[in-house]
């Protein structure tokens, strides 16, 4: 990163040097440009001529200022009345946008497990909802919301593996 986008507080990746990245490490990748989403419910018809299991992403934080991720499936309940004790962390509620822009390099609308690429801290503990973990193909917005990203199992896993992040796979269904 520049010194000028480090004083800025501008993300070292977007959209584009993101899918650069991931060719350069041989991530294969379909990206498909589309209207800007920006809640689960505006995208799905557009998301059914997509193969693969679409996602939302929860940016969240504890009350001892502890960052987490939630990517899930886009029609997976989670109640984060009760899932903070299956995380072992206090109470959750939202991230505000300064903190997201800060972690992920993202706005809201555009949260994405993709940006854990801008999370060079790994501040941000990432969640990840089993069905998405099983699922054959995986889609993100490639840190736009004018954007879809599939990406194959062994792909995800593989991003994930070079950016050092290890998910905690929780089955959202089972919780208690």
């Amino acid at each position: 990163m520049t010194d000028t986008a480090h004083e800025l507080n501008l993300p070292t990746y977007d959209r584009a040097r993101l899918l650069a990245w991931m060719a350069g490490h041989g991530i294969a990748q379909t990206t498909h440009d589309h209207p800007a989403v920006f809640r689960v419910e505006e995208g799905l018809e557009l998301k059914a001529a997509l193969p693969g299991v679409h996602t939302k992403n929860l940016f969240l934080k504890d009350k001892k200022d502890r960052l987490w991720l939630i990517s899930a499936a886009q029609d997976t309940v989670i109640d984060l009345k009760r899932a903070h004790r299956t995380l072992g962390s206090d109470r959750l509620s939202f991230g505000n946008e300064a903190l997201m822009w800060e972690t992920l390099g993202v706005r809201p609308g555009s949260v994405t497990a993709l940006g854990l690429i801008n999370d060079t801290q790994q501040r941000v503990t990432f969640v990840l909802d089993q069905r998405l973990w099983d699922a054959d193909i995986v889609n993100f917005h490639p840190l736009t919301n004018t954007a879809t990203t599939a990406l194959d199992q062994a792909d995800f896993r593989r991003v994930l593996a070079l950016l050092d992040r290890e998910p905690i796979v929780v089955d959202f269904s089972t919780l208690d």
